[in-house]
């Protein structure tokens, strides 16, 4: 259960109707491969949103949907997990959905998505919501942006948000570049690997030293920089950390970056410095990767506590 004491999070972004399919063998090109399915709420804030209610934290969730079956699905599940949820509906779009294909392994073999109903909203979208929720914040609240949203919004969002932490995930090697602008008002991006060659030019296969230092002449304060199953390098304020993620059996790498983003954010908001909210996303990260799907049903902050 959350305290007073702790700070509340409110993400914004991605809502999305996820199917995840797991190939009972490897996935082939052209033809059809047994498999099974999953339909389950995705999008990065979604993902983070649902993980941070798990884990105790007061959670408010801010996106929108379509005037489709998803949308109700969605809204009823997230509302239920406890989520507070702030949807504007747009009428004529589709829900986005995410379609994966996963092989045996876990490893994704394609992903399409389709986005639109964000992708191509207007930069105000949400700019009423976020002046009612900016009104009753304090210092404290986490505000957590997602590169799913369209550059112009999240710059006018950043401009907006003046009371509180700002972080923000970097989505993926074509959205990051949506925050170029604003990486010296984060408070902390979570990027990865190809997501750090994206904002700073450099190539993918760069010494985690000098990216680092790159993300930091680009204006970011703070940022926790994942490699796969590599270590993870935590820079706060200039202080480097290295940490190591746990050897687990992967099950489905699916939703595991946001795992790790959510658990550190809970931290945050329990009163960790950085470092040590990261060490909480990683045991969060290793408990998705034996999951199906972008949430571990497992996810107790009691469980972070005691693994």
């Amino acid at each position: 259960m959350s305290s007073s004491s702790e700070s509340t999070v409110i993400a914004l972004g991605a809502i999305h109707y996820d199917t995840i399919a797991h190939g009972a063998e490897a996935i082939r090109p052209e033809t059809s491969t047994p498999a099974r399915f999953h339909a389950k709420p995705g999008g990065v804030a979604t993902n983070v949103a649902r993980n941070l209610a798990k884990l105790g934290v007061q959670t408010k969730l801010i996106g929108t949907v379509g005037d489709d079956a998803p949308a109700q699905l969605l809204k009823a599940q997230l509302s239920d997990e406890g989520i507070k949820l702030f949807t504007v509906d747009r009428s004529g779009f589709s829900t986005g959905q995410y379609l994966a294909l996963h092989d045996p392994d876990g490893s994704l073999k394609a992903a399409c998505v389709d986005d639109r109903i964000l992708s191509e909203a207007p930069v105000d979208l949400f700019a009423d919501i976020v002046d009612r929720l900016a009104a009753i914040s304090d210092n404290r609240t986490i505000w957590f942006l997602d590169a799913n949203l369209p550059t112009q919004m999240l710059e006018a969002l950043a401009s907006q948000i003046q009371t509180g932490m700002l972080m923000a995930n970097a989505v993926s090697n074509a959205k990051s570049q949506r925050l170029t602008a604003l990486l010296s008002r984060l408070d902390c991006l979570f990027l990865n690997r190809g997501e750090a060659a994206a904002l700073t030019g450099l190539p993918i296969s760069t010494d985690p030293d000098e990216t680092s230092s790159a993300l930091a002449e680009a204006g970011l304060k703070s940022f926790v920089l994942t490699d796969g199953p590599a270590s993870i390098t935590v820079s706060n304020k200039g202080l480097i950390t290295r940490l190591a993620p746990a050897k687990t059996d992967v099950t489905d790498v699916t939703g595991a970056g946001d795992a790790l983003t959510a658990a550190s954010l809970a931290a945050i908001s329990k009163g960790h410095a950085l470092e040590e909210a990261v060490t909480f996303g990683l045991k969060a990260a290793t408990l998705t990767l034996a999951s199906t799907g972008a949430f571990a049903e497992s996810l107790s902050w009691e469980t972070l506590v005691d693994f």
